[in-house]
């Protein structure tokens, strides 16, 4: 949108304000890969005010929306809230991690959102190695070299292939264990994993999984997991260090402080042009009565879905959102410039899924691939889609580099302990103890 005004914004007509209280986008689909060391955590973000030049950054989060004054209140770092008063507003929060009231949930897991996530999440698995290696306690052992994750859609599956790949790999560093001492579990509700694929290729994925030696409990649920005991449906309990909850996605909470119309799921409505509009029907052009001047998309949208998919409303993926941020600064524009906007329509091209180094599925246009193929695609389709050629150069670098080389076991625990040891040496204490492990 800032190019297509940039004529404007130079001449002070108009501002373009982004509101964050990151100063950095996260290209989610390489979380994974992330995790796993296969590409750098930094190369997987794309800053803000690097990319937005046009544009005014305001790192703060947002608090509240009060839409019939048109202003909405920001939350800095540091110091009070501001007020913002704006003409239009764009809403798209993005979706955040849905929990459930699982005893012991909030103490034990982690998901896998943010990169923060994705880079305690590599540390800590690592870690679990050397805790493996140096115990003498086989109960210590077992619980740090079994790994769950819970939920079998595409932040699940791929983040658990890339995981499961990583660990039968540094393994092979600590000459004291024995890689069947490595437990994977993939726990899924549904009795299917990677709905997204297809059936066909789900279960590909499944029986590759399962070949890899990770057990796959369809069909089940987690049903407590306290200081890491965990308890599934079916009656199977054992311990574990890691748990990993990709299990879906809500919209987020900041929606709720606002006075814009939210559907049943907690969804910002808006019809297929992506306005903000009430009224709007399922799987159709319908535009119901419009909220002037507010705008919506992503995965905290109700985006009526009117492809040939077999669903009523778009599904919160990163397909979704890059093609409707597209439209959606189409039709900012011409607002502006009193032109017709467009609806947001879309053909379903299908998915494709990593699973680990080499190994993949894919269903596009009805073309089925896996294995190297169908990663090649995976790798090929996010390469095209992650912002700026300076961050595609990135990627693709950290990707032949690691082709020609030994995955990276390096973990760096003690980022997470920041301060401590200066502290602990300036208060007289043992540096080695402050410096606690992740996790």
């Amino acid at each position: 949108m800032s190019k297509k005004l940039k004529s404007d914004i130079k001449r002070g007509q108009v501002e373009l304000m982004v509101i964050d209280p990151n100063q950095h986008m996260t290209y989610q689909p390489f979380l994974p890969e992330a995790a796993a060391g296969s590409i750098s955590p930094r190369h997987g973000v794309v800053p803000l005010r690097q990319a937005l030049k046009l544009c005014t950054i305001l790192t703060g989060a947002v608090t509240e929306i009060d839409h019939a004054e048109r202003k909405l209140v920001v939350q800095p770092f540091v110091g009070p809230s501001r007020e913002v008063e704006y003409d239009e507003v764009i809403v798209a929060p993005g979706s955040v991690t849905r929990p459930l009231p699982i005893p012991g949930l909030a103490d034990v897991a982690i998901g896998i959102k943010s990169m923060g996530e994705a880079i305690w999440l590599r540390n800590h698995v690592l870690q679990r190695f050397d805790i493996a290696a140096t115990t003498e306690d086989p109960a210590v052992r077992r619980k740090a070299l079994t790994f769950v994750t819970v939920g079998g859609g595409f932040a699940g599956a791929e983040t658990l292939g890339e995981l499961e790949d990583l660990t039968a790999n540094i393994v092979k560093n600590y000459p004291m264990l024995d890689a069947d001492e490595i437990k994977w579990y993939l726990v899924e509700y549904a009795n299917k994993i990677l709905p997204e694929v297809g059936p066909e290729m789900g279960a590909y994925a499944a029986r590759e999984l399962t070949k890899r030696g990770v057990d796959i409990r369809l069909g089940t649920t987690l049903k407590s997991c306290i200081d890491g005991h965990v308890v599934l449906t079916d009656g199977e309990e054992f311990d574990t260090d890691t748990i990993i909850w990709t299990a879906g996605v809500m919209p987020h909470p900041m929606l709720k402080k606002t006075d814009l119309p939210i559907g049943p799921r907690g969804h910002l409505e808006c019809n297929t042009r992506l306005q903000v509009a009430t009224g709007v029907e399922a799987g159709k052009h319908t535009i119901g009565e419009v909220v002037d001047g507010a705008w919506g998309a992503g995965d905290s949208t109700q985006v009526p879905d009117t492809s040939d998919f077999p669903m009523d409303w778009c599904t919160p993926s990163a397909q979704h959102a890059v093609r409707q941020a597209a439209v959606l600064a189409d039709n900012v524009y011409a607002k502006h410039v009193g032109r017709e906007l467009k609806p947001y329509e879309h053909k379903y091209i299908g998915s494709v899924a990593g699973l680990g180094l080499y190994k993949g599925v894919a269903n596009t246009y009805g073309f089925k691939a896996k294995g190297l193929l169908a990663w090649l695609m995976h790798r090929g389709y996010h390469l095209s889609r992650v912002p700026g050629t300076g961050r595609k150069g990135r990627v693709l670098a950290d990707w032949i580099v690691g082709f020609f080389t030994k995955r990276e076991m390096v973990q760096l625990g003690e980022i997470q302990a920041g301060r401590e040891p200066f502290e602990a040496i300036a208060a007289g204490t043992d540096p080695a103890r402050a410096a606690k492990s992740v996790g």
